[in-house]
């Protein structure tokens, strides 16, 4: 047996880190961006990313001062809070990375704005290499940034036993509902195809089913993080695959986003925390002997919010093989069952 990969014996040391060794958490956001025919997008990573290599992500990065305004310093209580320089970072980061542009008609009407390829492509380069400021160019073009249209779905803190750390909030965006067609839905709804950043950051942008992307994960196709896979697997339920080889109605699509609000607005595991208030920092629990999958806990909320009221997940667990890859065989369980299991399989 070789030696243990870096992220199970990071995520699975019972010893805490010295201070000294503890980073602050950068803030970061995703968006977990909703199809008009209910796909969900995710971007390929390139392998030589510092973070997440090669994995499938949502679109998303770390805040920028000089493009999102101000960020609440790593002492202040709104920096693990859902707050505007997180969603214009969010919005911001979604174009660089995928092109689509989150941003509504300056003159009353609420359709998203259309930009030209040549004009979205020269400003995706600008605005990530600094040279151009995002807020700036939407109002250039006559947009206005739907940053009020985000959801907030849970915020993730990497562990501190981590080197590379960050608190990171998850919103939910649904693009419109504009057409039943999979062939003509891009151009009605105005929405450009995904893009990679010409392998700056990304390989590949795809939208696809929930259900789609865990299936190419539990094949051990493509690698999901933790709370990637976990995200998914919650809305999965909600956003079955249509059975039918025609495409789903715009009431089934409607029906199945207002099931989404439905169960956003609950709390999944009856402690009365939302799920727009929930924060995961995800921590060993056990090894499995059984297969050797790490179990990882989502209920505590992080070193940052040790002593606060913020919490997780107290229902949920994921089970993760950790490899050099990365996450292998993840799956999201209920703690109680797995814990069930643990205790019959030492009886034997």
């Amino acid at each position: 047996m070789g030696p243990k990969p870096d992220l199970e014996k990071q995520y699975m040391s019972s010893k805490p880190p010295s201070k000294k060794q503890i980073t602050d958490p950068r803030p970061s956001a995703s968006i977990l961006l909703i199809s008009p025919i209910n796909e969900i997008l995710l971007l390929h990573r390139v392998q030589t990313s510092r973070s997440f290599a090669a994995a499938h992500v949502f679109p998303g990065g770390n805040l920028s001062a000089s493009q999102d305004g101000t960020i609440p310093a790593p002492d202040d209580k709104e920096r693990h809070i859902d707050g505007p320089a997180y969603r214009l970072g969010a919005i911001r980061e979604c174009f660089e990375e995928s092109g689509i542009l989150l941003a509504k008609r300056s003159d009353g009407n609420n359709d998203l704005i259309n930009v030209p390829e040549e004009v979205r492509e020269k400003a995706r380069k600008e605005i990530h290499s600094g040279k151009l400021r995002f807020e700036d160019w939407v109002k250039s073009i006559g947009g206005i940034i739907d940053s009020d249209s985000l959801i907030p779905f849970t915020r993730w803190i990497t562990p501190p036993n981590l080197p590379r750390r960050f608190t990171t909030q998850m919103y939910l965006y649904f693009l419109p509902l504009t057409s039943i067609s999979k062939t003509n839905i891009t151009s009605q709804a105005m929405v450009p195809v995904p893009t990679s950043d010409g392998g700056v950051e990304h390989t590949a942008a795809l939208f696809a089913s929930c259900q789609h992307w865990l299936n190419l994960a539990a094949k051990n196709e493509i690698i999901l993080f933790p709370p990637q896979y976990y995200l998914m697997h919650l809305l999965n339920s909600i956003f079955t695959t249509h059975a039918s080889s025609t495409p789903a109605s715009i009431q089934e699509l409607k029906t199945q986003r207002k099931a989404v609000l439905e169960f956003l607005d609950g709390d999944g595991d009856g402690m009365g925390i939302k799920w727009a208030d929930k924060v995961m920092s995800p921590v060993g629990l056990m090894i499995r002997k059984s297969d050797g999958r790490s179990v990882l806990a989502l209920d505590k909320p992080g070193l940052e919010l040790e002593g606060t009221d913020r919490r997780g997940d107290e229902k949920r667990v994921v089970l993760v093989k950790f490899s050099t890859e990365g996450p292998r065989n993840v799956e999201v369980r209920l703690r109680s069952e797995v814990l069930y299991e643990e205790r019959n399989s030492a009886k034997l």
